[in-house]
């Protein structure tokens, strides 16, 4: 009986079968962490293919998630100057607000 017990110890196919249940658990793990760190923070922004013509934008806030796509369309609207921007030489940016008239 000693003699089979030995050969059970030795046999190389049990370390293949450790090796496989090794990498089972590895995989195991990778998968949970993919699903779980997918998810957006309570509050983000998520810009995919920025620049380019197919680019979207997904607002999360809180439980509510708003997407804004590009199309070809110009944007306009009623407004006035707010004011203006001037970046200084060490990368500070200065606004200026614009003067207001009071046509009341």
């Amino acid at each position: 009986m000693r003699f089979l017990e030995s050969d059970e110890q030795d046999d190389p196919i049990l370390s293949v079968v450790n090796m496989v249940d090794l990498f089972a658990v590895v995989m195991a793990f990778l998968m949970i962490l993919n699903v779980t760190g997918s998810q957006l923070p309570e509050n983000s922004v998520l810009i995919e293919n920025p620049g380019e013509e197919n680019m979207r934008i997904t607002i999360k806030d809180g439980e509510n998630m708003t997407r804004y796509e590009t199309s070809n369309e110009i944007g306009e609207g009623t407004g006035r100057i707010a004011g203006q921007t001037y970046m200084l030489d060490d990368g500070r940016l200065i606004y200026v607000p614009a003067e207001t008239t009071n046509s009341n």
